[in-house]
């Protein structure tokens, strides 16, 4: 019987913000933006071709209406909704700091024997809880205290979870960082299908209608002003988060080291 793998809560949240954002932005492309770009382009030829000298007007609307913009804005919305899922986690986690773990008095000491009554409290916290990070390292190091009696490994195994939780963190931003790297690139395919439009519409400008050809490559530099412009945007939340998640990981480190680590005496 083959073992079946059960998926985490963050992969279908992933998923599931993957497709609403697919739904919801396709539905306001569909009904809202591309009726009215059209709408403003077809009034923009009507009055060319009575005045051959108008100066044709710009649109927000139309700078994002085609299908490299609106895939760009997908991805920006599944990606925002990824980090603020980790934001929301790492806040929620970050809490615990405020939390006395090791309730003991001013000027007690830790034995090697008082570790496992520690350890239960720890162990008796809710399940979301017990398995964030200051949990689960102040159970390793009373865990290692309690079999090796020495206080300097306890401040190495800490130190080793905080650095691998870390180093995790880091890990798990991949995909972020993948969708701020496909963004430009989506936006490169729309200037190069905008300058292809162009020249294949290059007889028309010879004969007088520049509007066409003006048209193609409006979407070849908007396409890649907007996929630029939302790469800016990413980057700097995504920044915003590693510097939220690496200042969780020293405060554990840290109160680890000021509530436990410094109390602990081998008599």
């Amino acid at each position: 019987m083959k073992k079946r793998f059960p998926l985490s809560s963050e992969f279908v949240y992933q998923l599931f913000s993957l497709f609403i954002s697919v739904i919801l932005l396709h539905a306001i492309y569909a009904a809202v933006i591309r009726p009215k770009a059209d709408a403003f382009l077809a009034g923009e030829a009507a009055l060319m071709k009575d005045d051959p000298a108008h100066v044709t007007r710009s649109s927000i609307l139309v700078i994002i209406s085609d299908y490299e913009q609106e895939a760009c804005f997908i991805l920006m919305v599944w990606a925002l909704s990824i980090m603020g899922y980790k934001a929301v986690s790492t806040h929620k986690h970050r809490r615990l700091l405020e939390s006395d773990l090791v309730p003991l008095a001013e000027g007690v000491r830790i034995l090697p024997e008082d570790t496992k009554d520690l350890s239960r409290q720890i162990q008796g916290l809710p399940p979301d809880q017990r398995r964030a990070l200051l949990s689960r390292v102040l159970l390793a190091a009373l865990q290692r205290f309690s079999s090796t009696h020495n206080i300097q490994d306890v401040s190495d195994v800490a130190h080793s979870y905080c650095s691998a939780e870390g180093e995790r963190l880091d890990a798990e931003l991949s995909m972020v960082r993948y969708i701020a790297w496909a963004i430009p690139s989506i936006g490169f395919i729309g200037t190069v299908r905008g300058i292809g439009l162009a020249l294949g519409q290059a007889h028309k400008a010879v004969q007088g209608d520049i509007f066409d050809v003006t048209k193609s490559l409006g979407i070849a530099f908007n396409s890649t002003l907007i996929a630029l412009l939302i790469s800016i945007v990413l980057m700097f939340v995504l920044h915003q988060l590693q510097l939220m998640q690496e200042r969780y990981v020293l405060d554990c480190e840290a109160y680890c080291e000021e509530k436990l680590t410094c109390r602990l005496h081998k008599r």
